[in-house]
């Protein structure tokens, strides 16, 4: 049965970093692309970055890249979110969510439970 949990989240000054964890099973990461995703207050979720299962390609959207990283530990069957430089904006629910490929569409009822991620002075 797959499986995935995040975890990391927390209230964190602006600049400041968190890294997420979103530890999978029932499968290993050679078999899924893994996507981290975010919904904030009052908006829609959206697509943040994604790791492909072939060969461990990254791909972020515009508002992270440069600040956010996407690495996985095959060995635990984890994928990380390394979050730098945080800003308010980034104050947002994170989800973990599986694809065939990163191109692919969601893999339905995939997704964690999520990890609030606060950031605030």
């Amino acid at each position: 049965q797959v499986h995935v949990v995040e975890s990391g989240g927390g209230l964190v000054q602006p600049g400041g970093s968190l890294r997420l964890s979103c530890a999978v099973s029932g499968f290993t990461l050679d078999y899924y692309a893994i996507g981290w995703f975010r919904q904030g207050p009052g908006k829609e979720r959206q697509g943040v970055s994604c790791i492909s299962n072939s060969d461990g390609s990254t791909y972020y959207v515009d508002f992270v890249r440069g600040r956010f990283t996407i690495y996985r530990d095959k060995a635990k069957n984890t994928v990380y979110l390394q979050m730098n430089s945080l800003k308010p904006e980034d104050t947002a629910v994170y989800y973990c969510a599986l694809k065939r490929q990163c191109a692919d569409t969601i893999i339905a009822g995939s997704w964690g439970q999520g990890t609030q991620v606060t950031v605030s002075s």
